[in-house]
């Protein structure tokens, strides 16, 4: 062996950004490189294609450790640990207390109960009995009176043989996100706020009680963007911090009682840079109001798995949603991580589809350590400038929102729910045209599935005149319900037949396009091996007796095929659709002449076409 250690690489010569520059503009041989490369997100900044440790150079944040303020590396200086938290959606209170028992003792060390049907103290003792709250946090969310609730809590506690003032509670509290999803307050904006202040003084003695939270959550599963749910759940937060300190309840009083709680969505690294811009800009903001603790500044964060992006189609790949969704909120440096169950759009969840969400988090601890190591992003110039980028972005709205009166008062005028629902329906449109991708749902559909034999229930989506959580399959969903319910009474589902002839390539490629296509609805797809001639194919075409024969071949050839085929589909059978499997430009006005029906390319919206489609077949 070598006496003298040498570091590794150190043979090869640095390369420049203009080096690296030069060879990518050879590559892209005279195409834009901001068109082909760079990346425009829906938070309103770029995303370069790579980026170097130069890139590192103008972030503040990079010489702070995990565990410092700002904490943007994290509240932990030494693990990145986290509470595995059980969600259980049954308000009654012997069924949420059983699921809960059972949740724990294999592995989940946090519940999060539907409190709606809590308005009695022996409501509560059903739910709670045995379970050691001091070791285990209990959130209770739905409650119509938080108040009431936190008085039954805290009776309970002082109730108990053990320490209850050491209890883990959290009140999923939010009167401001309640007043935006029904554009007012239960009672007023400031009885509202002063119930809160109560609450907190009354839990003083209670250092690990909640009592106020801000469900920053919500907005995410309304259709927010990432920067949206940051920037207006930092202004809800403010709110809470103003009113609190101006009536008698310090800034470390309040942030020991504060949580809060974000969406968690597929988008990987941007979900992880979330987390870590949040927990900086808090820090700032708190900073202002000159807290005695360094402490009252880090945000106690529980990431709850998306809803918006959750399928009733396919529905296994909500596991793998959950899986990502996960592993970012565990990085990102949550303190706390609820997964959902994978079949909750269709039927309720039982044990076997809690246990795979429970276990995704015990697998990312216990096989993947992802607990050991405190900000395992740290350094990756990737998810630095992401972070970096989220939290300018946040910050702006967050000062927009400050700047034009509040949160409280943009929401009573409407402006917030205005700007959530521009958001949701920008991402509707990436959706309906396969910009943005469910799997399973608009793109690559298992065409076997049958979701309606197996549906419970399509899951509800309670109505609010505010801000209206939603799910971007939906649309998507009840397209293909509709075919399933139609093709139990007529006893199939419309077939598409799949006239593939000419160019090999160009025709199959086409064929794999329509079958994607109309598989979104749920149609039968008939293949065939593909023609040499017209002639070869049309009695097959006439013999499926297909609601649709979806010419697939080369744009040169159409105007060659695609009449004759057209022709002679039309004469025999002239309800059917014949449509063109691509975009033709030089022919579309001659085969529209021939009797094209339609012409389906990557550029139609898909929501929109099937829909016209399912207006049409399913008479």
């Amino acid at each position: 062996m070598s006496e003298k250690s040498e570091k590794l690489f150190t043979e090869f010569p640095e390369i420049s950004t203009e080096a690296w520059e030069a060879v990518i503009e050879k590559d892209l041989k005279g195409a834009d490189y901001n068109k082909k490369l760079v990346w425009k997100t829906d938070e309103n900044f770029v995303v370069k294609p790579y980026y170097r440790a130069e890139d590192l150079e103008n972030i503040p944040h990079m010489n702070v450790q995990a565990g410092e303020f700002p904490y943007v590396r994290g509240n932990k200086a030494d693990n990145n640990d986290w509470n595995i938290v059980e969600r259980i959606d049954t308000p009654e209170p012997k069924l949420a207390h059983d699921a809960a028992v059972t949740a724990l003792a294999k592995g989940a060390n946090a519940i999060i109960f539907n409190a709606s049907k809590i308005k009695t103290a022996q409501e509560l003792n059903t739910l709670l009995q045995g379970i050691d709250v001091c070791k285990n946090r209990i959130y209770f969310e739905k409650a119509e009176n938080f108040k009431a609730l936190g008085e039954l809590v805290t009776a309970y506690l002082s109730g108990q043989p053990t320490n209850g003032k050491q209890a883990l509670i959290t009140l999923m509290n939010d009167p401001v996100m309640q007043m935006l999803q029904h554009n007012k307050f239960p009672q007023s904006a400031e009885a509202s706020l002063d119930g809160c202040m109560a609450m907190v003084k009354q839990t003083k003695e209670y250092p690990h009680f909640q009592p106020i939270a801000v469900n920053g959550h919500i907005f995410g599963n309304c259709g927010a963007t990432i920067v949206q749910e940051l920037g207006f759940s930092l202004a809800i937060a403010n709110e809470y911090l103003a009113y609190a300190t101006s009536h008698g309840v310090s800034v470390d009083e309040l942030c020991d009682h504060l949580q809060f709680s974000f969406s968690i969505s597929s988008d990987y690294f941007m979900e992880i840079a979330k987390l870590r811009a949040a927990r900086m800009l808090w820090a700032v903001i708190v900073e202002q109001y000159k807290p005695a603790k360094k402490e009252s500044a880090q945000m106690h964060t529980l990431s709850i798995a998306s809803s918006w992006n959750k399928t009733m189609f396919d529905a296994h790949i909500n596991i793998l949603r959950n899986t990502t969704e996960g592993m970012s909120a565990s990085i990102g440096g949550a303190d706390a991580i609820a997964l959902n169950p994978f079949d909750e759009t269709y039927e309720n969840a039982d044990e076997f589809s809690r246990h795979i969400a429970r276990n995704a988090q015990i697998i990312m601890k216990e096989e993947s350590h992802f607990d050991k190591v405190a900000d395992p992003a740290a350094g990756s110039y990737y998810i630095e400038n992401l972070t970096k980028s989220i939290a300018e972005q946040t910050w702006k709205i967050f000062c927009e929102t400050d700047k034009e009166g509040g949160i409280i008062q943009k929401g009573l005028k409407g402006e917030i729910k205005a700007a959530v629902e521009a958001s949701c329906q920008k991402r509707n449109m990436d959706i309906a045209t396969r910009k943005s991708v469910l799997l399973g749902t608009n793109q690559y559909p298992n065409l076997t599935e049958n979701v309606s034999d197996k549906v419970k229930f399509q899951a509800p989506v309670e109505q609010f005149e505010g801000l209206q959580p939603y799910r971007g399959a939906i649309p998507f969903e009840n397209i293909r319900l509709e075919t399933e319910k139609w093709a139990k009474v007529h006893g199939g589902k419309p077939k598409v037949f799949l006239f593939k002839i000419g160019n090999l390539n160009m025709r199959q490629a086409r064929a794999g396009f329509i079958t994607n296509f109309f598989g979104c609805a749920g149609y039968q797809i008939v293949e065939s091996a593909g023609y040499a001639t017209v002639a070869d194919g049309i009695q097959d075409a006439l013999n499926a007796k297909a609601a649709i024969v979806a010419v697939c071949s080369s744009d040169e050839e159409y105007p060659t095929f695609a009449p004759e085929i057209i022709a002679a589909i039309k004469k025999e059978q002239p309800g059917t659709q014949c449509i063109i499997a691509g975009n033709p430009t030089e022919s579309i006005e001659q085969l529209k002449a021939a009797g094209a029906d339609d012409f389906i390319h990557v550029r139609t919206n898909i929501l929109e076409s099937l829909r016209n489609y399912n207006k049409i077949i399913l008479k």
